[in-house]
């Protein structure tokens, strides 16, 4: 299969150096280590290139590309240009000059991969589990989230602290996340607690963006003293995983597959009670707000 173009002395090793420097690069794209201050375009760019689990990382469609488009291209190289190659393999190893290419080749795809290594260890260190606490039924926890800061409708940058009841929600969500956000409110009215402020955190930080808030709290008929929350992706995605909140999102609609969450802080930001499924236990979590909650906002 071989014609006179590809069968020049270093063509078949050039398109696998090409190959291996895009390779290189594409991981490095998906999952080079950028800490708490991931850049907005980066953390987007990912989003659509590889998909996006809670942690950061590429979903199962971004991994087989990831792993996948390599193999297949270098196949490809084999079966087409393989003798080419063979040849030209045979001629870096008696060049000093090609040798020291191979090397730094070498070098930046160990790189690559020690630093993807490092990533995923990291985002799988940082993601947590669900919280055990039985579905549907109010439970007694502790977690503390009160040096979480997010950005609200009014574009203020607050931490999320109480008196307050909290929940999770986006503004994609058809039908599970405005009859959440309704219950919610319908149990307060009847409880006569409308004094306690409702703190919403998107679950979608990739369209729920802080200039949209606005609309997502007239859309969700908010109070005055609630709050729709949401920040960059990277902080979005720790605060829900700080919380437990277990959540997958779809690359191919960016819809979210959660668990309707609903919690109580107290006035120092700590987590006192969740619940997690049974809209009708809502009533009941208000019954277990602690004596803190029992206070006029201002």
């Amino acid at each position: 299969m071989n014609d006179a173009r590809t069968d020049r002395p270093g063509v078949a090793a050039a398109a696998l150096l090409l190959i291996l420097v895009i390779t290189v690069a594409w991981w490095m794209l998906a999952l080079w280590p950028t800490g708490s201050a991931t850049p907005e375009w980066l953390a987007r760019t990912r989003a659509a290139c590889f998909g996006s689990t809670g942690s950061g990382l590429p979903d199962t469609s971004g991994w087989i590309l990831l792993i996948g488009e390599p193999i297949g291209m270098l196949a490809a190289l084999a079966l087409i240009w393989g003798k080419a190659l063979r040849r030209d393999l045979r001629r870096i190893r008696e060049s000093p000059t090609w040798r020291r290419v191979a090397v730094v080749v070498a070098v930046a795809l160990l790189v690559g991969v020690t630093a993807a290594a490092r990533r995923v260890a990291h985002a799988t260190g940082i993601t947590a589990p669900e919280m055990p606490v039985p579905r549907g039924v109010a439970a007694p926890v502790t977690l503390e989230a009160g040096a979480i800061t997010l950005v609200d409708q009014h574009g203020r940058r607050e931490a999320i602290t109480g008196p307050a009841l909290l929940t999770f929600a986006f503004g994609h969500c058809g039908a599970i996340c405005p009859t959440l956000v309704h219950q919610v409110r319908a149990a307060r009215a009847e409880a006569r607690r409308e004094d306690i402020p409702l703190l919403i955190l998107t679950l979608d930080p990739w369209r729920d963006t802080p200039t949209r808030l606005a609309t997502l709290a007239r859309q969700w008929e908010l109070g005055a003293h609630d709050r729709v929350l949401s920040g960059t992706i990277d902080e979005v995605n720790t605060a829900l995983d700080h919380l437990r909140v277990s959540r997958q999102r779809d690359r191919s609609t960016g819809d979210i597959d959660h668990v309707a969450v609903v919690m109580v802080l107290d006035a120092g930001g700590t987590v006192v009670h969740r619940l997690e499924g049974g809209w009708g236990g809502v009533a009941e979590l208000l019954d277990h707000v602690p004596d803190s909650l029992h206070q006029q906002v201002p």
